[in-house]
């Protein structure tokens, strides 16, 4: 989900034997990780220990590149992870392969049965997890738990689907015949997540792969390794009490040489790319030219749209929550709040005044409502979106500055008067800024609404039914996602989940989302 600064497969080789893209860096010896103190012991709980291993293809492994994995709040070093080569990559495709044959002949109700332990052996391990994704990630603990709770209702919602899919029986026009679906899975699905979700991402598509007769190949973000190994630990803990070969749920670690060579290989039969649309357009090209299939969950430059009827109480709220939630780092994140001309300055007022009062703290301190940003690189992208807003016009009315404390702290921002064309308001900074622009009338709303790349999530608060099913119809929102009176952020498992345009086209866990896992042919 823009999530985005994922597998970057443009940084490559040059800097593989350097610092590791954001927090991923070179070995060096540390006798102050995170794990080693006493406050930390938990992470044990979830089989980690200083040095992890970063492959899994039934055995665990590791010989390439070792990485220190490094907590957001406080820059300190959590513990290590061996990445894959390239040789053991080769390897975890051929198990992989070869775990399918298994996997395949399993009827589909019986796969729904694996998926209902897995999603079992994670609510005992709901907690632990979701600590550690808070730990890794910096998103607020109870976003980490809720993250690890979405793979679990994924999981849920799997097993009832593993008695469902299938195709229609169609009248044939020759006498005495008729016309059948059948679904297929593809085969082997990779799946590339990203650092703001580096467990929800990948239950959406394992899940749903699973049930669907089809074998798993995951390589989580660079950034967030030991989340990787932990939740893999706990599926393969699953695959193994069933007899079954641990390959069904492979795991690389690994950066852009393990990525490229996914998106190249023709042996990955669907790749599933979460991440930043310049990276998604890379990975995209490199598999359109094998004729592979793909899912890409890419940016989302996210409006919510305020009328002169709207109900403001509703709308304070729902905009700070859009707009500051995980530190503005969802690819639903709400980025532009445009206001018709009668609310603005109320509504700013309103808002700027809640921003003030967001309690800003360590991510795991369940008082805390905003934690840190990812990475110290993210922080220089916030700083340098800030000078483009005043440089272009802006004026900052709240934040704008680094705090100063340990970790990757920056106020959230709200920024007036900028065009609605303004270059950078066009442009997905990940982080928590937002641009406030005032409309006249509904035509010019919705075309601002439309006028970005990316096609997300959108939002619209009134009390006008006529404009609620003029912004749910053809010439409305251009989005996946077109909410009315709630907040851009947030979805339903039930749902597809998915944008247009530069957002990809993709889309995930629910509707008829697992056709996209399968093939279907008609005899």
């Amino acid at each position: 989900m823009q999530r985005c600064l994922t597998a970057t497969i443009a940084l490559h080789t040059a800097f593989r034997r350097k610092t590791f893209a954001i927090h991923c860096k070179h070995t060096a010896a540390m006798s102050t990780l995170l794990i080693n103190q006493p406050k930390y012991a938990w992470l044990k709980e979830l089989g980690l220990a200083e040095d992890n291993d970063g492959v899994y293809h039934g055995t665990w492994g590791g010989k390439g590149e070792v990485i220190t994995s490094y907590c957001p709040a406080n820059n300190e070093p959590i513990a290590r992870v061996r990445q894959a080569t390239l040789g053991e990559y080769e390897e975890t495709v051929q198990k992989s392969r070869e775990a399918w044959k298994v996997w395949a002949d399993i009827p589909a109700p019986k796969r729904g049965e694996i998926v209902r332990q897995i999603g079992d052996a994670l609510r005992k391990k709901i907690d632990v997890l979701g600590r550690l994704v808070s730990l890794e990630m910096g998103k607020i603990y109870v976003e980490g738990v809720g993250e690890v709770q979405e793979y679990i209702d994924v999981c849920d919602y799997a097993v009832g689907l593993s008695r469902m899919i299938g195709g229609p029986i169609l009248p044939s026009e020759r006498p005495g015949h008729a016309l059948l679906e059948q679904w297929n899975p593809v085969g082997l699905v990779g799946v590339i997540t990203a650092f703001n979700f580096p467990v929800a991402v990948y239950g959406w598509n394992n899940a749903l792969a699973l049930i669907c007769g089809n074998v798993c190949l995951w390589k989580g973000a660079p950034s967030t390794p030991l989340t990787s190994v932990a939740v893999t630990k706990i599926v393969a803990e699953v695959l193994e009490h069933n007899s079954l070969p641990g390959a069904i749920c492979s795991m690389t670690c690994g950066g852009a040489d393990v990525g490229t060579a996914m998106a190249k290989d023709e042996r990955v039969n669907l790749l599933s790319f979460t991440g930043s649309t310049h990276v998604g357009k890379m990975v995209s090209l490199m598999v359109q030219e094998r004729f592979g299939r793909q899912l890409l969950e890419l940016g989302g430059n996210n409006a919510i749209i305020v009328f002169e009827d709207a109900d403001l109480n509703l709308v304070v709220p729902s905009a700070v929550f859009a707009s500051v939630g995980t530190a503005g780092q969802r690819c639903t994140t709400t980025r532009r709040l445009i206001l018709h001309e009668s609310v603005h300055d109320t509504v700013v007022e309103r808002i700027t005044k809640a921003y003030n009062q967001v309690r800003i703290g360590d991510p795991w301190d369940p008082s805390t409502l905003y934690g840190p940003l990812h990475t110290k690189q993210a922080v220089e992208q916030y700083l340098a979106a800030v000078q483009k807003a005043k440089e272009q016009g802006g004026t900052v009315v709240c934040g704008g500055k680094v705090i100063d404390r340990p970790g990757n702290y920056v106020e959230p921002t709200i920024i007036t008067g900028l065009a609605h064309d303004a270059p950078i308001v066009h442009t997905e900074t990940f982080v928590p800024i937002l641009y406030v622009l005032k409309f006249k009338d509904e035509e010019e709303a919705f075309a601002w609404n439309n006028e970005v790349k990316q096609g997300l999530s959108s939002s619209i608060f009134t009390k006008d039914m006529g404009r609620v099913f003029r912004w749910l119809g053809p010439k409305g929102s251009d989005c996946g996602i077109v909410n009315v009176n709630i907040p851009t952020s947030g979805a339903e498992i039930g749902g597809a989940f998915g944008g247009e345009k530069h957002t990809g086209g993709g889309r995930e866990s629910g509707s008829d989302s697992w056709k996209q896992y399968m093939r279907r042919s008609t005899w």
